[in-house]
């Protein structure tokens, strides 16, 4: 481009130097296209936005609360609560990722909407399971929601996504999407082994795990 300006307007070819200055009508077209455009990109981007923002109606509801370094679960309509700390490597059975296996695996029906209410005890942490296309923040004093909807059984896994302290890259989580009658005998199993019966005490066995870390 430099080039053929140097040649196209040279003084040989150009004697009599152009006196424009300005030009208005084509000032006023890069200033208005431009902004016509952003308007009709915009317009549908809030729309997504907005959709992306709504939750429809859950099917299962689960608390994730973050601690350093562990996550912490509760099914509140089930009265369900349980930590849930990544295995390490001297305890890994076959078959289990290093880094990723946890002690204790959310369990979830499949083709149904779950929404994920996100909060931190402690420092900010990020609960995220790239599968599920979900990436939420973990801030104290906050609660941020998202949901996933899994259209396929399997186990699928996640990390913790945000710098919050020496054994960040230590906070696996394990999702487990099994069929809903599965879910259902897991449900029964867990009300007695998990049951949220003193907040309290919860509260105390936290602590005591933190320490253990």
């Amino acid at each position: 481009m430099m080039v053929y300006l140097v040649i196209k307007f040279r003084e040989s070819k150009n004697p009599t130097p152009t006196t424009t200055t300005h030009n208005v009508f084509l000032e006023v077209m890069w200033t208005v296209i431009p902004c016509i455009i952003l308007v009709v990109i915009a317009v549908p981007s809030f729309k997504l936005l907005y959709k992306e923002e709504t939750i429809p109606k859950a099917d299962v509801t689960l608390k994730a609360i973050g601690y350093q370094w562990y996550w912490g679960y509760e099914y509140p309509d089930e009265k369900i609560a349980f930590e849930s700390v990544m295995i390490e490597d001297k305890d890994l059975k076959p078959g289990e990722p290093r880094l990723l296996a946890t002690d204790t695996k959310i369990v979830v029906p499949v083709n149904k909407v779950v929404k994920v209410l996100i909060t931190s005890a402690d420092v900010n942490h990020a609960w995220a399971v790239p599968a599920f296309g979900v990436k939420r923040d973990a801030i104290k004093g906050r609660i941020n929601e998202t949901w996933f909807k899994v259209d396929k059984e399997g186990v699928y896994y996640g990390q913790c996504s945000e710098l919050c302290g020496i054994k960040h890259a230590f906070m696996p989580i394990e999702v487990h999407v099994v069929s809903e009658e599965k879910y259902t005998s897991w449900l029964v199993e867990a009300k007695k082994k998990y049951a949220l019966e003193d907040p309290n005490l919860r509260r105390v066995e936290n602590k005591n795990k933190k320490e253990r870390m």
